[in-house]
């Protein structure tokens, strides 16, 4: 099986201070894994990189055989990767539901990807239907961290 997320030989710097040395990883569709290490290891540089955030220097980043490195986060996003930020940032005026639709985005046409709806996300995380019209500060950290989710499949 091919890799879904395929990540090869990545360098990058912040200035003259190189910060990564040839990070490799894959991970295949229906895989999840995990970037662990302690602070200055590398791990927010890393997704930094993914998303289109910080310069690669050198090396390879590609998603469904498509190379990423160099395009735009918003490019990027619309071929299907999203990020749930550090901290949830949650807006935290408006509801679960305003919340979910407020970055809410339609696959790329031709792309595939079974889009992500209200319904679907509900159904995922049954809590955040039961709490739609709550306003976000008014959510547990780990019914934030639902939304947070939500947000970003629904982008």
């Amino acid at each position: 099986m091919t890799a879904l997320l395929e990540i090869d030989a990545l360098e990058a710097s912040y200035g003259h201070a190189q910060a990564l040395f040839g990070v490799s990883c894959q991970v295949r569709r229906g895989e999840v894994v995990t970037l662990l290490g302690r602070n200055g290891m590398g791990r927010s540089t890393t997704v930094k990189c993914l998303f289109g955030l910080l310069p690669v220097k050198a090396g390879r980043i590609a998603f469904d055989g498509q190379p990423v490195h160099g395009l735009a986060s918003h490019s990027i996003a619309r071929l299907g990767l999203g990020l749930v930020p550090e901290g949830r940032q949650v807006f935290p005026n408006l509801t679960v539901e305003e919340n979910l639709v407020a970055t809410a985005r339609a696959p790329a046409r031709g792309s595939g990807l079974q889009p992500w709806t209200l319904e679907r996300v509900y159904g995922f995380f049954p809590r955040l239907k039961e709490r739609r019209s709550n306003l976000g500060a008014q959510l547990s950290g780990g019914e934030q961290q639902m939304l947070a989710i939500g947000r970003a499949l629904m982008t």
